[in-house]
């Protein structure tokens, strides 16, 4: 049974719950709108949530309304540029419904989606729930590795990049989907220092479009995983068995057309393939 939009004795609910009235405000229009793919004016909402502790709280109820198991975060800004580009100095992360994890080849219609961009990143799973304890070696030894496309999505319409961290934050980090390939133990790569060196190509229709490295990714993907595990920590949440995270994109985006996207990764990682209807 689909999901009902929020309604303002929904939002009073909220309010004498959670949430202050204006967080309940938003993580409603945040709700509706990610129900039925209206798209919010960020003009409107700016005022809402202006700092990363109400923007997480938001985040956090809009989790709980989708009433879908979490399979895992993205974590987004792990380059100098994008940090700039949403004038931050950290990551931040968003809760990705599991449902939203996709293995690859896979086929997804454009017209589910909003405002996709695609991006190309090292997915990382936890073979068993993660410490901020957890050194880079550990976590070197209790994850495996997969290629992945991710595909940014926005509630907010002309969103990239212009959109506050604080909307971004707010908006489950502008979640789409992950669409990862075939998964290997991390310990493929021999030493930390190894997840340094790996490179891909994204292509579309056959063209390639661009290309990147995992340097863009705090330095080192694994940066970016331990990154989260610390984060969740602070907010008393745990990186659990099995769940995923999109680590960090070694690319720019570009928006998502129709055609056939390829991610070609190196150091025996393959290819992850998406089709767009």
């Amino acid at each position: 049974m689909e999901a009902p939009l929020m309604t303002q004795n929904t939002t009073e609910t909220l309010t004498n719950t959670r949430l202050s009235e204006n967080e309940a405000e938003l993580t409603q229009a945040l709700y509706n709108s990610w129900r039925t793919q209206n798209p919010l004016n960020e003009d409107d909402w700016s005022n809402y949530a202006t700092d990363d502790e109400t923007a997480y709280r938001v985040q956090d109820e809009l989790t709980r309304l989708k009433n879908e198991p979490v399979g895992g975060y993205k974590v987004s800004l792990t380059s100098k540029q994008t940090q700039d580009m949403f004038d931050s100095d950290e990551p931040l992360y968003g809760a990705q419904l599991a449902s939203h994890f996709l293995h690859a080849p896979t086929t997804v219609n454009l017209s589910d989606l909003m405002e996709p961009l695609v991006e190309v990143e090292l997915c990382f799973r936890a073979k068993e729930d993660l410490s901020p304890d957890d050194t880079l070696e550990d976590l070197l030894n209790k994850t495996t590795v997969a290629p992945a496309l991710e595909v940014p999505d926005s509630r907010f319409k002309d969103w990239f990049p212009s959109l506050s961290k604080y909307m971004v934050m707010s908006d489950a980090a502008v979640g789409g989907l992950v669409v990862y390939g075939d998964e290997f133990d991390t310990k493929l790569f021999k030493t930390v220092d190894a997840l340094e060196n790996v490179n891909c190509t994204l292509l579309h229709d056959g063209e390639e479009l661009k290309s990147g490295k995992s340097t863009e990714v705090l330095g080192n993907p694994l940066k970016s995983l331990k990154w989260l595990v610390d984060k969740l920590a602070t907010q008393h949440k745990t990186l659990k068995k099995d769940q995923r995270v999109s680590s960090g994109t070694f690319v720019l985006p570009p928006s998502l057309t129709k055609g056939a996207w390829q991610a070609r990764f190196d150091n025996g990682l393959g290819n992850v393939d998406l089709d767009v209807k």
